[in-house]
């Protein structure tokens, strides 16, 4: 007994002693990395230098909870939005600034780097493009969303052995119905409106006669303002550019460059020779003088204007969720909290609510509402849609002063449904059994132990028919409609950007750029004024002590190779959005979960 005790105070000491090394091993580590940082001097740009645009990146509305672009030499997962198009516009007019080269493959993440962004996007490469500076975008494979944006440039290279993969867009929701059935795992779905089908995926096989017909109407006004953008840029019609489409699928070299879609065929190395002239590089051990985009936007620092007054950027990103929510969700308390502070907050004149997400808990959705309708009585409130501002990301839009999309925004899906689970069969069918004591008729209602009675199912509808009418009178109000134009319109249909504006569910077409200038207008601030962001980037010793909290191995983020790894990552990701669905009241204003366009 003695040696054991003994035996176990040693292993305590020892794993105190361990602790502490560790604690002191990570604040000097922390401490290191800060001092580094804070040494680092600004990136150089020299003259006669390329711009680099790296697409091999997400592009969030949000900007990224730390950067460590300057430790990857401007090599980064994610880049800003905002930060992309001001740098880009920056550059434009800046001397030491030759021209601009686009190379990569996008990496689309969450609900990053949808083409109402990649519009957004284009059109900072159109300013840029329009100074006279050459703008060269060299593609080795280009998907839908690469070719997009790489048709803004002056000069598309394609290379000898490369290909466009342009076939069109798609979509193709996945459903569980089928294997819910045979595992014993019982849904009872309430809802209003006919085209509200997020909840098909785990109540039906297939889509829906309403939800296919809205999701090819939205489909093709995308894809319809998709070409028609290729098309101006390349001075080629949509028509021309529909046909060789359909007739080539995977457009190679030679039909991509008959079909005027790119300029020239060249490899890669042909053309750093070329940048490499034209920046005065003669020695064949260096490349041409160049900067990429992430460090040159640390370099851009506009002149800070004297007191006039801020513009706030409130971005509202992800699902929108009850609570405080994770980093990646818009919580309802903790982005109303900040709306509050920022109305409250002199200095801040106007606030711009960016928008950038299918919705989620309609309780968490009018908490934010109501924040933004007691702010709109002090100050302008400007909404700018982004990708996505449906259900639940419209709620929070409807009373904007203004509202700004892209043609390719996906708003409108207005409409509430209750998604109601139930293991009564898998559980019996194992062994488990469920019993229950009550004081009320209703106390046992959200249980999982089996299935909502008739009754219970009525006080769910009734709800949901009252979120309803709430939904369709607070547009209504907002928007200056008539409810039953509202509720004509509505039935949980979504709607791309430009059917919005026809709609009057949309005020301008234009993007984050605009809409901040809207805002500054209206609140009197001309173009002197501050922009500031929420929610903000963390200090670099916040971040780090974050992911060490949450480090996986690299390992684990991998994906398994093949088809079997694309249906694994899809059936994780479908089945993981369910863990956003927190509303205490089971009600949600949500698009489409199947609507993944490809």
């Amino acid at each position: 007994m003695k040696n054991f005790i003994t035996s176990m105070l040693g292993a305590l000491v020892a794993l105190v002693i361990f602790a502490t090394g560790a604690i002191l091993l990570l604040i000097g580590f922390i401490g290191a990395i800060v001092a580094v940082g804070t040494q680092k001097k600004a990136p150089e740009v020299v003259d006669d230098s390329y711009l680099v645009l790296d697409l091999s990146a997400n592009i969030t509305d949000a900007p990224p909870a730390v950067d460590f672009g300057e430790f990857t030499g401007g090599r980064t997962e994610t880049l800003q939005l905002r930060s992309l198009t001001r740098a880009l516009r920056y550059a434009s007019h800046d001397r030491r600034i030759k021209g601009l080269l686009l190379l990569g493959n996008l990496s689309p993440g969450g609900y990053g780097t949808g083409f109402a962004a990649l519009r957004e996007v284009r059109g900072a490469i159109g300013d840029f493009r329009a100074t006279g500076k050459p703008v060269v975008a060299f593609i080795d494979y280009a998907t839908n969303r690469d070719f997009y944006l790489a048709t803004a440039a002056s000069d598309v290279v394609l290379d000898p052995y490369g290909m466009i993969l342009m076939p069109g867009l798609a979509s193709q929701p996945i459903f569980f119905a089928g294997a819910f059935e045979k595992y014993g795992i019982g849904v009872q779905l309430t809802r209003v409106g006919k085209y509200k089908s997020f909840a098909e995926p785990f109540t039906r096989t297939s889509m829906s006669p309403e939800n296919r017909e809205q999701v090819q109407k939205l489909l093709d006004d995308v894809w319809a303002s998709m070409i028609a953008d290729i098309g101006r840029t390349r001075g080629i019609s949509a028509e021309a550019i529909q046909t060789v489409v359909d007739a080539e699928g995977i457009i190679k070299p030679a039909a991509a460059l008959k079909a005027h879609l790119i300029d020239r065929v060249a490899y890669r190395d042909e053309i750093v020779e070329r940048l490499k002239k034209e920046t005065g590089i003669s020695s064949p051990t260096e490349s041409f003088r160049q900067i990429p985009l992430a460090l040159y936007a640390k370099t851009v620092r506009p002149p800070v204007p004297s007191g006039r007054g801020e513009v706030a950027i409130i971005y509202a990103e992800g699902d929108i969720v009850d609570g405080e929510g994770d980093s990646n969700e818009v919580g309802g308390a903790r982005f109303a909290r900040a709306i509050r502070e920022l109305r409250e907050d002199p200095a801040v004149k106007a606030i711009v609510l960016r928008v950038n997400s299918p919705g989620g808990s309609a309780s968490a959705a009018e908490t934010i509402q109501r924040e933004l309708r007691l702010a709109r009585k002090s100050k302008p409130v400007v909404v700018s849609m982004g990708s996505y501002a449906a259900s639940g990301g419209y709620w929070i839009s409807a009373y904007g002063d203004r509202i700004f999309a892209e043609p390719t925004s996906i708003t409108g899906s207005i409409g509430v449904f209750g998604l109601q689970f139930d293991l009564q069969k898998l559980a019996n069918e194992h062994g488990v059994t469920f019993d229950s004591v009550k004081t009320g008729k209703f106390a046992d209602s959200l249980t999982i132990a089996r299935p909502k009675t008739d009754e219970e199912l009525a006080v769910f509808q009734r709800m949901v028919d009252w979120i309803y009418g709430q939904f369709i009178a607070k547009v209504a109000e907002g928007r200056k409609l008539k409810p039953s134009f509202v509720e004509e319109i509505a039935q949980g249909r979504v709607w791309s950007g430009a059917e919005a504006k026809k709609l009057g569910l949309v005020d301008e077409i234009g993007g984050l750029h605009e809409a901040v200038n809207y805002a500054a207008g209206k609140a009197g601030l001309g173009t002197s004024f501050r922009v500031v962001e929420y929610p903000r980037s963390k200090n670099l010793s916040e971040a780090i002590a974050e992911m060490l909290g949450r480090f996986k191995p690299a390992s684990l983020h991998l994906k398994a190779p093949g088809i079997v790894g694309e249906v694994a990552e899809r059936l994780g990701t479908e089945l993981a959005r369910l863990r956003a669905f927190n509303d205490p009241r089971g009600i949600y204003a949500r698009m489409p979960l199947d609507l993944d366009i490809r």
